[in-house]
């Protein structure tokens, strides 16, 4: 189906010719550092509002009387929210800009975040964190769509590299300011003060962000959207990624919304600053999500994949330990893993695609949230059945699902190339 009949955005989609330059944003060239910097504001603002409450679990399982289970869903919502409404938002990108769209929904996310700490029960609270999960959706799939239409192809790895680097800081500075502003003033004012971060960051973004050069308005037909989403979904390859982004994120949920209740128990006995200071291994991951393009470049896409679940693995299997320093170098490697693993399929994505880009990374975040909503219900229950080796057996079993699809990958590749040698 070409680009025209799916109603998708087009530039991207034809190679410039030689009588025009590529106008496209590279590193070192103008506009892309304010670009980078912007997207990795988002990034920040995306993740600190997503897991505001995962590193708050124990103390909002008290404040309400309710167990870890039932507290997990303030996560669960929350990414669940994104989830549902990935791919509707990103069909409004492709009519109204994807600087529209993350513009609106970050306005929407942090007004939302400003309200949570407010909640007077716990349905309420998981109410407002799918509505806040909800807005943010407009911001994964139509940033890596802004990327691809805007950066020159080889850049792109790189520049998906820095917005998921934004990520885990997101995700590692949200977890530690709350975790140190909850030991002194509860659970409520941490997230407040989250939510005051992320209007920062929204502004920031908002005015550091370059105009779209190469965006052209789609159409909003939901026939032609459907067509596009089914022809992603036809893509064995595509098909493949999804899966595997969702499997890297069924371990990181699990592991992330799960390891505030061991460390609060014995042997670790830990307060709840210490805790959220945990956090701070995602600094690993803001280092191998910007490194993925090297990753690539010297392993290719399916190595890099392979390495990524192999260290995720090792890091799940040293978590067993009760010492703590070794349960820290196995957070260490799960966040590594886990981050290169996340930006090489979510890059081979955009890669992949030939239309309907915000489409097929809005499937891509999709799958990836479904994984981290499963991750945070299913390692909790793991874990009330069965301790911290029960969450750790779910995250095996992901890692296993991405390994199985990697060599799937590998034997269809050898597959395609028999004919051309025969």
């Amino acid at each position: 189906m070409s680009p025209a009949s799916t109603g998708a955005s087009t530039t991207m989609d034809a190679v410039p010719s030689l009588a025009a330059p590529d106008s496209r944003l590279t590193p070192g060239g103008p506009g892309y550092r304010r670009m980078s910097f912007a997207l990795f504001l988002a990034g920040v603002a995306t993740f600190a509002l997503l897991y505001s409450t995962q590193a708050l679990l124990p103390l909002i399982s008290d404040g309400f009387g309710v167990s870890a289970s039932d507290a997990s869903w303030t996560v669960a919502a929350a990414t669940g929210g994104l989830a549902l409404f990935v791919i509707p938002m990103s069909a409004l990108s492709e009519r109204f800009g994807r600087r529209t769209v993350m513009t609106a929904s970050l306005a929407v996310a942090v007004t939302v975040g400003l309200l949570v700490p407010f909640a007077p029960s716990l349905g309420v609270l998981v109410v407002l964190r799918g509505v806040q999960g909800a807005a943010l959706a407009g911001l994964p799939a139509s940033a890596t769509a802004y990327l691809a239409e805007e950066v020159r192809p080889r850049a792109l790895v790189t520049a998906i590299g820095l917005f998921v680097a934004g990520n885990s800081v997101g995700g590692m500075s949200g977890r530690v300011i709350t975790g140190w502003v909850a030991q002194e003033w509860g659970w409520r004012v941490a997230v407040g003060t989250i939510g005051l971060i992320a209007v920062g960051c929204a502004v920031a973004f908002r005015l550091l962000l370059p105009a779209p050069r190469h965006f052209k308005a789609g159409s909003l037909h939901p026939r032609r959207l459907l067509a596009t989403v089914r022809d992603h979904l036809a893509n064995p390859l595509l098909r493949r990624l999804y899966a595997i982004g969702a499997l890297f994120m069924t371990v990181f949920g699990g592991v992330y919304t799960v390891i505030g209740y061991r460390l609060t128990e014995e042997p670790f006995s830990l307060p709840q600053g210490i805790i959220g200071s945990i956090f701070l291994v995602y600094l690993v991951g803001t280092v191998s999500a910007s490194t993925a393009g090297r990753l690539v470049g010297r392993l290719g896409r399916r190595g890099a994949l392979y390495l990524g679940g192999g260290t995720t693995a090792a890091g799940l299997l040293l978590s067993l330990a009760d010492s703590l320093p070794l349960v820290l170098l196995g957070l260490v490697l799960i966040t590594a893993g886990f981050f290169a693993g996340h930006a090489v399929a979510s890059s081979a994505v955009s890669k992949t695609a030939t239309h309907g880009r915000a489409q097929a990374s809005a499937l891509y975040q999709s799958a990836y949230y479904i994984g981290s909503s499963a991750g945070s219900t299913v390692g909790a229950l793991a874990f009330h059945a069965s301790g911290w080796s029960g969450t750790v057996g779910v995250g095996l079993l992901a890692i296993l699902g991405v390994v199985t699809l990697t060599v799937l990958g590998s034997l269809a590749a050898r597959r395609a190339l028999v004919p051309a040698h025969s």
